[in-house]
């Protein structure tokens, strides 16, 4: 069943309208008729609308709803990524794949070891972009919402951002070495402590990794350092590891 994303103000009582670049795509891409069914979200309260298609016009798909499914499949809690910006299209797939598995917003962030550097052209560029892909990425995978991605911010005010959330990780490859490391069992024990209706914060370095003054800040924030194995992971796939082992964790 495809999945479309529609503003608030077109979901009536009975029906719903789709209108912009879905209007073509539904008539002239995928080819859907009259009579056909999809489901279709409004981006924020998670909801499923299961709706028929009546009719399709050039600037309008108007579809009669036939029931809301309220269980979504929306995590029980919000995941907020907070992502060293990485080289080249890396951060496109870290978006794509985040999406998929269930992340609530993404921030980019500027970190001492990483190569990119942008200027404001083409980071607000990127952004419209990057949120491109993390639409397409929440229709393909039935999401309720749409993730946010949010302007570049800097290391200091990423952690002020996350200053309140319930449970705050960042991987590191030399967790080891730190006062008080305990390893993949306390890891464990971190992530088994997730709870629904929380909120948590992943910082991912870039590919040179994060540099000991910035762990050293996040732990003074209260930040706790967890690894993720003996193997020393890339950037992109660092996140998406944690994400997995949330959903994991709350998704009984």
């Amino acid at each position: 069943m495809y999945h479309f994303f529609v503003e608030p103000s077109g979901i009536g009582e009975k029906e719903i309208i789709i209108t912009g670049p879905d209007v073509n795509h539904i008539r002239n891409v995928i080819r859907l008729k009259p009579g056909d069914e999809i489901s279709i979200s409004n981006g924020i309260d998670g909801r499923d609308y299961r709706c028929g298609i009546a009719r399709i016009t050039e600037d309008e798909v108007v579809c009669e709803l036939r029931f809301i499914k309220e269980d979504g499949v929306e995590l029980p809690a919000k995941v907020y990524l907070f992502q060293g910006l990485p080289k080249g299209d890396k951060m496109e797939l870290i978006i794509q794949k985040m999406v998929e598995l269930g992340v609530y917003e993404i921030i980019p962030v500027s970190m001492q070891r990483c190569v990119v550097k942008l200027d404001d052209k083409k980071a607000k560029s990127k952004i419209t972009r990057w949120q491109g892909i993390a639409e397409a990425a929440a229709k393909q995978s039935k999401r309720g919402i749409v993730p946010q991605i949010h302007p570049v911010m800097t290391y200091q005010a990423a952690l002020a951002y996350a200053a309140d959330m319930d449970c705050r990780l960042v991987p590191y490859e030399m967790e080891e070495s730190l006062d008080g490391a305990s390893g993949m069992e306390g890891t464990k024990r971190l992530i088994e402590a997730i709870k629904p209706g929380e909120s948590i914060a992943i910082f991912i370095g870039p590919e040179g990794g994060f540099e000991e003054s910035e762990i050293q800040g996040a732990i003074s924030q209260g930040m706790k350092p967890i690894t993720l194995g003996k193997r020393i992971l890339r950037t992109e796939t660092a996140g998406m590891t944690v994400m997995a082992w949330i959903m994991y964790q709350l998704e009984k």
